[in-house]
Order: C-alpha cells, then sequence, then structure tokens
C-alpha cells in the first residue's frame, strides 16, 4: 500500500509540476468543424499528457481481470516486451474455438495462470491453462439459457465479457441472467434472472464489481424495454438495489443529494414529464454499454441508450433519462449527478459509450475529468464531480447538430435534419450507429492520448407510426446507412484531449468495431472486419504488423504477462454484432433496409469475410 500511495504521489506531483510550462491552451467553446482529412496524417506534437485517475487504475501486473482492464476504463497495458522494434516478429502462440459463429465482441480475461473467456449466446464460459503447452481447457461452464432469447436480441447474440473479484468469475447472460462461477473449478456460485425475455429484455453488458456489488444494466431499447441498472451482492447474488433511467425519481434513484450542473437537467420527476403520459415506461434508457469508477470520489458512471421508439413523434419532449449519463453511488444507487448528452434523441445515438477517468492538464491546473467519445459525433470531457461540459468538439463528420453550448449543456441542433412521422431525412451524420459505437477506446499515458474506433457512415431516416407490443421490435423509422465522406466506413483515430483535436487517423474499409488496446511499448492493436489484427505505432500511426484471422474481428484485444513471463496479445474473432449482422445472421444484401439500415452500408462485407469464432494469441518467439 505504501509503495502504490507514493507512485500516486508522485505521478500527481509530476503532472502539477509540468502544468508550469503547458500554458493555457484550451479554446474557448465547442463546435462542430470537420476534423482534419481522414487518412495516416503526420504526428503533431500532442499538449502535456494526462494520467489514468490514480485511484481508477489497477496493478500493472500483467493480468486482466475486468474487460476494461481497470475501473478507469483506459485499456492499457504496461508491458513493454512487445516494441515498435520487434513487433514484425509477432507470431500466432496458440488458438481456441468457441464453437459458435456469432458475434463474438468480448474480452478475454487473465487471473493468475488462468485466461477466461464467454462465447456469444448460450455464453459457455470457457477457462483455459496459460500453464500448459496450447493453453488446454481447464473446464467449461454452461449456463441453462432461453432459448428465445435470441429472437429478441436486437443486434446479434453477443456477450461483450465478464469481471474477476472475490475468487469468481461475473457476467450476464443473454437471456437476463447474471451468474457467479467459481474460478478455480467452474461450479456454480449463484445464478439470478434479472430480467424477461418476453418484454424483449436481454443482456449483452461486461459487467463491473465495485464494493462488493455486481453492477448489471440491460438491453432492449428496440422493443420498448425500460432501462435498468441492478446491483448484487458478489457473495449470495441477491438484488442490493436497481435504478431505473425513466420514470419518478423515486424508480430513477433521485434524491436530495441529486445536483446536476445545467438547469435544465434539474426539475422533480423529470423522467416523467419529458415524456408524454406512460410512455417513459416503455421508452428505452437501457445500460447496456459501460460503467466506471472513480474510487477517490465514490462515483459510478454509466450512460443510458435511445429513447424508443426511434419515430421523435410519438414521444415528444427531452425524453429524460435517455442518451444520458449518471454519476451513482455504488452502496445505494443514489444519482449525484446526470447529464443528457442528447436530448429528444431522435438518430439513434444512445449514450452509452466509454467515459474514461483521467486526470488531464486543463486552464493551469489538474483537473479530474470524464472522456467521453460519444455517438453524436463529438469528443466529450466533463468534469467527473460536477457533470459541467469542459469541452465538446468533432471527431467525425457531423450535419445533425452545430455543437455544444457549453453554457447550457444543450446539443444544438440543425432543424433540417429533424425526423418524424413520413418525413424522410437525407444525409444525417453520423448515422443510427453513431460516430463511434460501444467498441472501446483506449488510453495511453505515455502519449497522452486516446485511442478511438471510428465510424464514418451517414443515414437517409424516415419515421414511421408504430405500436407497442411486448417482445417485438418497437422501432418506427425507416433507415439506410452508406458511407460517410471519402467513401471509407472506419477510421482509427488518435485523440489528444488536453489539444482537443486529432493527432492522426487510420482510414478502414468497414467501420472500426473491435476495441482497441495500447501498450508499454507504443503500440496500439485493433480488429478489422475484414480480419485483419493490426499492430501500429502509438505516435505515428504507422503500421507495423498485421495478421488476418479466419473471420472478421469486433472482439476486444488484451494484453498480459504469461506464466512464462512473456507478453502476449489476445483477441477474440467471429464477425457479427450489429455491423457485421449481414454475415453472421446471413442476411439478404438486396434488402437495405435489414439490420435497422445497416446491411445498405454493408453489402460487400460477405465478400471480404466468413462466420467463425476463435480466439487467437500471439507472442515473440
Amino acid at each position: 500500500m505504501q509503495f502504490l500511495l507514493r507512485r500516486r504521489t508522485l505521478r500527481t506531483l509530476a503532472l502539477a509540476a509540468a502544468l508550469a510550462a503547458c500554458g493555457d491552451a484550451q479554446r474557448e467553446g465547442a463546435g462542430a468543424a470537420p476534423p482534419d482529412t481522414p487518412g495516416v496524417t503526420p504526428p503533431a506534437a500532442p499538449a502535456l499528457r494526462g494520467v489514468v485517475a490514480p485511484a481508477a487504475d489497477a496493478p500493472q501486473d500483467g493480468q486482466w481481470r475486468m474487460a476494461s482492464r481497470d475501473y478507469a476504463g483506459s485499456r492499457f497495458a504496461a508491458q513493454d516486451e512487445i516494441r515498435n522494434e520487434n513487433v514484425s516478429g509477432l507470431r500466432e502462440a496458440w488458438s481456441f474455438s468457441t464453437g459458435v459463429v456469432r458475434g463474438h465482441e468480448a474480452a478475454p480475461l487473465v487471473v493468475g495462470s488462468t485466461l477466461y473467456v464467454v462465447a456469444p449466446f448460450p455464453n459457455t464460459l470457457y477457462a483455459l491453462d496459460l500453464a500448459q503447452p496450447g493453453a488446454p481447457m481447464k473446464w467449461r461452464y454452461d449456463p441453462p439459457v432461453e432459448p428465445a432469447a435470441q429472437g429478441v436480441a436486437c443486434c446479434d447474440v453477443v456477450n461483450r465479457g465478464a469481471a474477476f473479484d472475490d475468487g469468481a468469475v461475473f457476467y450476464a447472460t443473454l437471456d437476463g441472467q447474471a451468474v457467479a462461477v467459481e474460478a478455480d473449478t467452474g461450479e456454480e456460485r449463484w445464478r439470478t434472472q434479472l430480467g424477461d425475455v418476453n418484454k424483449g429484455e436481454t443482456i449483452t453488458m461486461a459487467p463491473i464489481v465495485v464494493k462488493g456489488k455486481l453492477l448489471v444494466g440491460n438491453s432492449g431499447g428496440e422493443l420498448g424495454v425500460r432501462g435498468w441498472l441492478q446491483a448484487l451482492d458478489v457473495r449470495t447474488g441477491a438484488v442490493v438495489w436497481r435504478a431505473f433511467s425513466t420514470g419518478p425519481d423515486a424508480d430513477v434513484r433521485i434524491g436530495p443529494d441529486f445536483r446536476p450542473h445545467y438547469e435544465s437537467e434539474r426539475g422533480r420527476d423529470l423522467g416523467v414529464t419529458t415524456w408524454p403520459p406512460d410512455a417513459w415506461r416503455i421508452g428505452g434508457g437501457n445500460v447496456w454499454g459501460w460503467l466506471t469508477y472513480d474510487p477517490e470520489l465514490d462515483l459510478v458512471y454509466h450512460g443510458t441508450g435511445n429513447p424508443g421508439p426511434w419515430n421523435p413523434d410519438q414521444r415528444p419532449g427531452d425524453n429524460k433519462w435517455t442518451s444520458a449519463i449518471f454519476a451513482r453511488r455504488p452502496d445505494d444507487g443514489r444519482a449525484i449527478w446526470a447529464y443528457q448528452w442528447t436530448p429528444h434523441d431522435e438518430h439513434d445515438y444512445d449514450g452509452i459509450n466509454e467515459s474514461l477517468v483521467l486526470d488531464l492538464p486543463w486552464n493551469g491546473a489538474v483537473r479530474k475529468v470524464l472522456v467521453h467519445p460519444e455517438r453524436n459525433g463529438y469528443v466529450y470531457v466533463l468534469d467527473r464531480a460536477t457533470g459541467e461540459v469542459l469541452a465538446a468538439d468533432a471527431f467525425a463528420p457531423v450535419t445533425g447538430s452545430t455543437g455544444v453550448d457549453l453554457v447550457t449543456g444543450r446539443l444544438q441542433v440543425v432543424p433540417e435534419k429533424k425526423t418524424g412521422t413520413g418525413k424522410l431525412v437525407r444525409e444525417i451524420c453520423p448515422a443510427a450507429p453513431g460516430a463511434k459505437d460501444w467498441s472501446p477506446a483506449a488510453f495511453s499515458p505515455r502519449t497522452g492520448l486516446v485511442y478511438m474506433p471510428v465510424n464514418n457512415l451517414c443515414m437517409d431516416f424516415e419515421g414511421m407510426e408504430v405500436s407497442y407490443i411486448a417482445g417485438t421490435p418497437y422501432v418506427g423509422a425507416n433507415v439506410r446507412m452508406y458511407a460517410g465522406p471519402g467513401g471509407h466506413r472506419g477510421e482509427l483515430a488518435a485523440w489528444d484531449p488536453v489539444a482537443r483535436r486529432a493527432v492522426w487517423r487510420i482510414q478502414e474499409r468497414f467501420p472500426v468495431w473491435s476495441g482497441v488496446v495500447a501498450t508499454g511499448g507504443d503500440l496500439v492493436f485493433y480488429g478489422t472486419m475484414d480480419g485483419w489484427f493490426k499492430a501500429v505505432d502509438a505516435r505515428s500511426g504507422e503500421l507495423r504488423w498485421s495478421h488476418q484471422t479466419g473471420s472478421g474481428i469486433i472482439g476486444q484485444p488484451i494484453s498480459y504477462r504469461g506464466p512464462d513471463g512473456k507478453q502476449y496479445v489476445a483477441v477474440l474473432s467471429g464477425v457479427g454484432g450489429w455491423a457485421g449482422a449481414v454475415v453472421a445472421a446471413q442476411l439478404d444484401v438486396r434488402d437495405p433496409t435489414a439490420a435497422l439500415g445497416f446491411v445498405n452500408a454493408m453489402q460487400d462485407l460477405p465478400r471480404h469475410t466468413t462466420r467463425g469464432g476463435a480466439l487467437h494469441v500471439f507472442a515473440l518467439p
């Protein structure tokens, strides 16, 4: 403990001392000016780099205990054996087939000499022995799952990962269960049913454990499911508290401690009054994305999903608290503050992306912030104690808004891009998956840069009337997506959150739907939907290594240190998810509206990859 405190103190002092030389490089206001022309651009010297918030960091011991590696969501591994100078020698050390050929979005876990991986539905959990050649299976756990869940899953039968704590592996199943499995034996500790598939509830997110509680949220906004986050006792599986995203303040766990920064977020029962009567009961706001935590402030941060239905004419008002972010106390779920990224979300932008817990130099001081690349096209920097927006800058082409008013916190929408019943609106950028979807970014304290998967997609959108029937689609829109400016559909971008601009960009044929990991060897690893796993220079974006797998990559790469002391990099391949549904679900490419309009943008994907499901692990010889 003394060493840990000393390390944190030194990091904080170093950051503060360097501020004197930094100067005030911040720009005033926030706008939607398009970023620099995409492509691999020459690197510019970043501003003074920040650090992962020390209290939210995790020991750099070579293990990977949660999907995001640490509470801060950094996805940074300090191992530096694999570097720019030798990464060209990286070879596949071994692989493991999951036996499932749907979308593989999970991050593996590594604890001690065991690697754990969760497959898509039926959500088998595998434990692989890293101490043995080829990492043979130690055990597998097959939860009893409801097959009907496959029919109500919005966007493939994916699972985004697990968490290790208290000697167990915790994860959720597609049919709405949370499970705890003994890490050594594979025996079930407990299993708790949280969702109802008959209503369309599913779970795809990766939970986290905070202060002895497992935090799990639901999916199903496209079926009129009301969003929630629940906390379970890790020892027993008993539900400790539940916070809804819509409805009366008591349901949302808003009380006297709730002090949002902006006037528009204050008022009684806004989760009801900003909706038509009873529409909040089927209004979405699901918690299906990433959670982070600051132990120093004792706040859990989580986003909420889109309002339902997609047709905004059926739900006039701000539709709180959808497409928003909450800061909550983990002990009882009390909301401390909230901020709505996209009030009255008309384009399915959600708000569930990761919020990185960082300490950054800001106007001559060290500021405790959240860095959040949002689907609406802006990288937000928020004060994580209050929810104040310090900056919001476009990182992709944006036509639906012109920026964020930093006085009111309000997104400035373009009236011509507002949608509605029978109204066809063209060239809305970004498209419904956002400028960046769930695919998590990484932050390197060595470079001070955030490495973000980017979608370059636009859409045509027409609203239509839809009726709610439990367990059936509740969308109310015809959508057709297509490539954005430049014709490429994805990028990997290195973003400087202090200078508020992109340092370099790499164009990709398809949306970058994988996660990212940054390493101490100044490398960034990510995958492409046509099956390439790549390593690029963290400072310049130059490609240093690539390897083609049998299926497109939408999984989250990790880096760990094996029992033999070597550094390894691992990733799941297996195309699918919303972007890859055309392949995973074998959809008809002639139907441009399939997969809620995503197929129109991905008609050529079947020519570049095939279905699959395997873990690939790489190391130097």
